[in-house]
């Protein structure tokens, strides 16, 4: 991994954050592994309480599905904040596969043309270059897709490359401390896309040298 930092970030102080490979790469093995997270859950395991307190792995899974809009969104330049999302509160259990594999197909074509990962995406939390915006939704989708699989008993194969990168940007734009003040200004941003509750909990310690998809998941407040 090749990175390097600049600029301050005017959602968290820190620097903003510059990333020297295609992270569309990232996105598809994220989006890979998250497929074959949701393709082993059972139908008894759907109500299972999920490390995301406020879901259960039903809704979880829903959630995926809503999220991926919002990346197609920025892939075309569009305001990913003003993207109307799909109605997956009633999505059906047996939809659910079908469309988030269409909204896989449909995020990874908005970012078929390169120079969207040179594009300004501006978000609520930070101001970032279209590569870096897309390595934001490599850690949402990596962590949800834990989320799932510590839910229903799996232990999927990481990919090494995605949740490095994934776990040094998280490290980037969200600080250790005072996060509670941080989500405030962003909710302020954000308006009524703020109804959900904060994404992220305290930082849970972990070893130094514990796997990265511990210490990513730990930095977003989970306890692996």
């Amino acid at each position: 991994m090749d990175t390097t930092t600049s600029s301050p970030s005017p959602a968290t102080g820190t620097d903003t954050f510059h990333l020297d490979i295609d992270p569309r790469p990232l996105f598809a093995a994220a989006t890979e592994t998250a497929t074959e997270v949701i393709g082993n859950v059972r139908a008894d395991q759907l109500a299972n309480p999920t490390p995301c307190t406020e879901y259960d792995v039903r809704q979880l899974l829903r959630h995926l599905v809503g999220v991926l809009p919002r990346v197609v969104a920025m892939g075309r330049g569009d305001d990913p904040m003003r993207v109307t999302a799909p109605d997956i509160d009633g999505l059906p259990d047996d939809d659910v596969m079908p469309a988030w594999l269409a909204a896989v197909a449909e995020a990874k074509a908005a970012w078929a043309d390169g120079s969207a990962l040179e594009r300004t995406i501006v978000l609520p939390w930070a101001t970032d270059t279209g590569a870096v915006a897309l390595l934001g939704y490599v850690s949402e989708v990596t962590v949800h897709t834990w989320d799932v699989a510590h839910a229903t008993g799996q232990t999927p194969a990481w990919n090494a490359q995605a949740v490095e990168n994934a776990y040094a940007l998280i490290r980037n734009w969200l600080p250790g401390e005072g996060r509670a003040e941080i989500f405030a200004e962003v909710r302020k941003k954000m308006g009524p896309a703020a109804a959900a509750p904060d994404a992220f909990a305290e930082v849970v310690p972990v070893p130094d040298d514990a796997p990265l998809i511990d210490r990513l998941v730990a930095w977003n407040g989970r306890r692996p």
